[in-house]
């Protein structure tokens, strides 16, 4: 049996399909992912998958999102074992070779509607986001893993038969990640929008997810404006990243353990030709008291309706440090990380990660704290700095949004 491998290439929510030339000895004209044979083990096939991408589309700054399980392919007397992959970019340039006969960028649901090598789509599920990737991933931050939400939506609809079956999945997402407001308001907002048919949540789910990464983006770009010479954060928020790099303060930032998110941002950062100090978490407020300071900015898991910041633990710490040191902070995050009430959802880490003696120690490993609204200046998103009446204003639209009924019915 023969083994290939199959990569989808994704930039933002789009991925890279091929139309196979002449010069291939199957499938011609048929559209495909990045594919090619296992020259060697099956177990070493990223290997291969990376060597075609580089032979079909000449990048090689192509990261691995997601190795998928097997899936067996038999078509006719064919059979062959496809090994997936999902592979994020950073843009859409490609130099295709001449087994490409043309490419473009689409929504994944497309290849439902186009001819195909076959079993593109099961190939593309095994290795798509799914509502167990949303829940699980502790790597990302909320705005990248709701826009992930929206995918799972968007691909479950492309296929199901029923408005129910599309309820549930949006309940499941819904529920996925109870401290990320943005997951459940983003859903919501597709689900309360509109008929619930599986065609129109497809295609509401679709826009929303590029409208998400572009709400993100204008907001940084705001957040930037802010910065001024010296700026403080803690932990890792894409859109604060953003922000540095648009605006390429002094940056002074706290390791964020017991991950040590903050780490790597500061590794980032300096990779991009910034000044950047790295800290221990419990000298931060003494090294921002040593310092002329602008402000401090960071990003927010939810902002809660009474203008309160559910944030990585610390920030209420980095707030208070702020306060008496007069230094404005600003949380920046698009609009849809507003909760529309005001439940804290607090998440707790691995015991192990900061204790793993044998003595009948109690630990407390919250991975999120609550800032209060008075030691905020100002949560900047796409629609502007909104204070506290501005706050509650978003969070009455997520109310109304979080009203549909869940019931598959319009």
């Amino acid at each position: 049996m023969s083994h290939v491998v199959t990569c989808f290439l994704r930039h933002r929510t789009r991925i890279l399909l091929g139309r196979r030339s002449d010069a291939v000895g199957t499938y011609t004209g048929r559209w495909a992912g990045v594919s090619g044979y296992v020259e060697g083990d099956p177990v070493d096939a990223e290997r291969d998958a990376r060597r075609e991408i580089r032979e079909e589309t000449g990048r090689r700054d192509a990261t691995l999102v997601r190795a998928g399980d097997p899936v067996a392919v038999v078509d006719g007397e064919r059979t062959w074992t496809v090994h997936p992959f999902l592979f994020e970019v950073p843009d859409r340039e490609i130099a295709p070779n001449e087994e490409i006969a043309a490419h473009e960028w689409v929504s994944p649901p497309a290849m439902l509607d186009r001819p195909t090598v076959p079993d593109l789509w099961d190939a593309y599920a095994a290795v798509a986001p799914t509502v167990e990737t949303v829940a699980n991933n502790g790597t990302h931050g909320s705005a990248w893993i709701s826009v992930r939400a929206l995918e799972v939506l968007r691909d479950r609809a492309a296929v199901a038969e029923t408005a129910d079956a599309v309820a549930a999945v949006a309940r499941d997402l819904r529920d996925a990640r109870p401290s990320m407001a943005a997951v459940a308001n983003r859903v919501n907002r597709v689900m309360a929008t509109g008929e619930r048919a599986p065609a129109a949540i497809q295609g509401r789910a679709s826009d929303p997810a590029e409208a998400a990464l572009d709400a993100d983006a204008s907001a940084a770009v705001r957040a930037a404006k802010r910065c001024g010479d010296t700026v403080v954060t803690l932990s890792r928020s894409g859109t604060v990243l953003a922000a540095l790099r648009e605006a390429e303060p002094a940056v002074l930032i706290g390791e964020s353990r017991p991950a040590c998110e903050g780490t790597d941002v500061a590794a980032t950062l300096a990779d991009d030709g910034i000044d950047v100090t790295l800290t221990a978490d419990v000298a931060l407020a003494s090294e921002l008291a040593a310092r002329d300071v602008d402000c401090v900015l960071v990003g927010a898991d939810a902002v809660l309706a009474d203008g309160s910041v559910a944030n990585k633990v610390g920030t209420r710490s980095l707030a208070l440090s702020a306060a008496r040191e007069s230094v404005p902070v600003y949380v920046v995050a698009a609009a849809a990380k507003i909760r529309p009430d005001e439940t804290f959802h607090g998440e707790t880490g691995d015991a192990a990660e900061i204790y793993d003696g044998e003595a009948p120690v109690t630990v407390a490993n919250p991975v999120f704290d609550r800032t209060p609204p008075d030691l905020v200046s100002g949560v900047i998103t796409e629609r502007g700095i909104l204070d506290a009446d501005g706050v509650r204003d978003v969070a009455a639209e997520h109310r109304t949004n979080a009203e549909w009924n869940g019931t598959g019915e319009s």
